[in-house]
């Protein structure tokens, strides 16, 4: 096992190099010049003053040069400063993070309960009426844009209705609580504050109930082939014809044999998640990673741009080695591989 993971862990460390070196050199052929997005239009306009912000940012030196300081400054952690904020990247991934990282891991653990227990009802009914039903919802989980279903759900469910808030993560004046995850939902409640609890649970659940949407449909039509396929081997069979009840079956053989593909399609998906929360967070106006980077690449931030990449990377790299080593650790023949 700790042979499995030192591979697993040397190839990490090398798609960690390889993403930060794609990063900066896509950064180079980006349009448009980072020091006169950094300086306002009369400043722009000036060819000394740009010349002098190309100096003091290095991008007079060669893509080499800039390279070389650039993972000088990494290894001290160091991301650079960005020109949004006038903060250190760093600071400001520190500062967005955790609500993009509590906004997709809610979606996450929704998509699991619900998909994955939809996805074993549709296998153990399969082609029944309430599996070619929830087929159906399945398909349309994964077919509806997402933009599409964050704004209808914000006019029924929070313009409408009135069942949540629309946008924020805390309603307008409310003081967050003191900062320890960055969890608001576990920060409140290390903090003894029962109602801002409920009020950030109120805030967080339209968002990422829609955030989850694609993640169930995904989820239900993978664990329903998974479990159909584990239903026909001969294990399942010879454990039925010993007299086990179908609880004992299901929860004591068929669903460990189920759990390595859908274990891949949760690790995948949560990471697509983290990074690809921008459009619903533009729309609940929710202070993630995704704003920020969306601000970024509006305003040609390209610290922040590398920074928000190379997070990103990390988080999709990191997912995947968890989900390497639960591999190994559900089906020992992965780690003889």
């Amino acid at each position: 096992m700790a042979l499995f993971i030192a591979k697993r862990l040397g190839a990490a460390l090398l798609l960690v190099i390889g993403t930060v070196l794609v990063a900066f050199l896509l950064t180079a052929v980006l349009p448009g010049d980072a020091a006169t997005a950094r300086l306002g239009e009369r400043a722009a306009a000036d060819p000394a003053i740009v010349a002098a912000m190309r100096e003091s940012m290095g991008l007079d030196r060669p893509l080499y040069e800039q390279f070389g300081i650039y993972l000088a400054n990494l290894f001290q952690g160091d991301l650079g400063q960005s020109v949004q904020t006038s903060r250190a990247v760093l600071t400001d991934l520190q500062l967005f993070g955790p609500a993009s990282a509590e906004l997709a891991l809610t979606a996450t653990i929704i998509a699991v309960v619900v998909g994955g227990g939809l996805g074993i009802i549709a296998a153990l009914r399969a082609n029944r009426p309430i599996d070619n039903v929830l087929r159906a919802v399945s398909l349309g989980g994964v077919s509806v844009p997402i933009f599409w279903l964050a704004l209808i759900a914000t006019a029924i469910f929070s313009t409408q209705l009135r069942w949540f808030p629309s946008s924020g993560r805390l309603d307008a004046g409310a003081i967050p609580p003191p900062r320890v995850t960055g969890f608001y939902t576990i920060d409140s409640l290390l903090a003894g504050n029962l109602p801002l609890f409920a009020e950030t649970v109120g805030h967080l659940i339209l968002p990422a109930i829609v955030l989850s949407a694609p993640m169930v449909g995904l989820l239900m039509r993978f664990t329903r082939a998974s479990v159909l396929d584990v239903l026909g081997q001969e294990y399942i069979r010879a454990a039925e014809a010993k007299g086990l009840s179908g609880p004992s079956v299901v929860f004591g053989h068929v669903l460990r044999g189920a759990l390595v593909p859908v274990i891949t399609v949760v690790g995948t998906a949560f990471a697509s998640l983290l990074a690809g929360t921008v459009l619903v967070e533009q729309i609940f106006a929710w202070p993630g990673i995704g704003s920020y980077a969306y601000r970024a690449a509006s305003t040609l931030d390209l610290s922040a741009i590398v920074g928000v990449t190379i997070f990103v990377a990390l988080i999709y790299i990191l997912v995947n080695l968890a989900t390497d080593i639960l591999y190994g650790i559900i089906d020992p023949r992965i780690r003889r591989a």
